[in-house]
């Protein structure tokens, strides 16, 4: 009886947990946002924070391309069926950063992020440049047939937001909603990440977003029009499509770039190993084809689709993005 009792209760915490899966996130977020972490260890140092970024006049860049007949097949692993983006993820790590206790954050009123007459601080090109450079970029990725993904994608994703971003997420790919929108994370993973975005105190067009991939990986390329036929890239497919996101990060020249799960992580950060033995700390990121004029800072932490389906990884998310936030100067929006 006693056993019985047991499951039934661990029954009713994970239905409870399912239906609160993106509420419990932003109820996390409601809590100060940790700062004075070293940009390295994780560790609490006295280093001052940087200024806070405020609103901006954001520079939204995003191409679609037209649909195209599949005509390509792959023989791949059949992944669980789901209306985003699936991938296994590794284990969270078990420890993290301890949050510092702060004072309650007071809104901050600041100057857009770059004038679009003045070059962005650290950079070399000025906001018409970079907007034009995305747009050259784009067009390349709409023709792009490099590889097979170029045959049976309904629309090529290159990436959107504003181009003077001081911060950029990086996903896998494109999945079902974002194959037939040309828009990254449109989708209920889309959905999470734009609370996760609110909760660092920014909006989705303050930030950059883009995929290791700039089409959908499907299971079953025949039949775009169906339901959980979503994929994670192979390595073929991601170093045919690498030199597009490294071009658009050189480009932004982001302060911070975030890897949204596994594939992304360790596509990006040398000698990866697992999304668990990442999680944590920052990295500084290298590039393979194009050089950056300074350093550009990489940390690792979940997928917004492994949230929804492990709901009790949030609070290590959270624990991530504080350290953004503490890195960047950042404070979460005042209740």
């Amino acid at each position: 009886m006693a056993d019985k009792s047991v499951r039934a209760l661990a029954a009713e915490l994970k239905n409870f947990l399912s239906a609160h899966e993106e509420e419990d996130f932003v109820s996390a977020a409601a809590q100060p946002a940790a700062a004075g972490f070293s940009r390295v260890t994780g560790q609490e140092d006295n280093t001052p924070a940087q200024p806070q970024m405020g609103p901006a006049s954001p520079v939204l860049y995003q191409q679609v391309s037209p649909s195209r007949p599949a005509q390509h097949a792959a023989a791949v692993s059949k992944q669980p069926p789901q209306d985003t983006l699936t991938v296994v993820f590794g284990q969270a790590a078990q420890q993290h950063p301890q949050p510092v206790t702060v004072e309650k954050p007071q809104p901050v009123v600041s100057a857009p992020v770059c004038p679009p007459d003045q070059p962005p601080v650290g950079g070399t090109m000025t906001t018409e440049e970079k907007t034009a450079a995305l747009a050259e970029l784009a067009a390349t990725i709409k023709n792009c047939s490099r590889c097979p993904l170029g045959d049976t994608r309904l629309n090529a994703v290159p990436g959107e937001g504003n181009v003077n971003a001081r911060l950029m997420f990086v996903g896998e790919g494109p999945g079902y909603d974002e194959d037939r929108q040309g828009r990254p994370f449109v989708g209920r993973a889309g959905q999470l990440l734009d609370k996760m975005i609110a909760a660092m105190g920014l909006k989705r067009e303050e930030v950059f977003i883009a995929n290791i991939a700039k089409c959908h990986p499907m299971v079953d390329p025949q039949h775009p029009e169906k339901h959980g036929n979503d994929r994670a890239p192979n390595a073929q497919e991601i170093a045919c499509c690498r030199k597009y996101l490294e071009k658009q990060i050189s480009i932004i020249l982001p302060e911070v770039v975030v890897a949204l799960g596994g594939v992304s992580a360790k596509a990006l950060i040398a000698d990866a190993k697992s999304l668990g033995a990442l999680r944590g700390k920052f990295y500084t990121l290298s590039l393979d084809n194009v050089s950056l004029p300074r350093p550009v800072k990489i940390l690792a932490t979940f997928h917004p689709a492994a949230l929804l389906r492990n709901p009790g990884w949030k609070k290590d998310a959270w624990a991530d993005l504080q350290m953004v936030m503490a890195h960047m100067g950042l404070k979460a929006p005042s209740k």
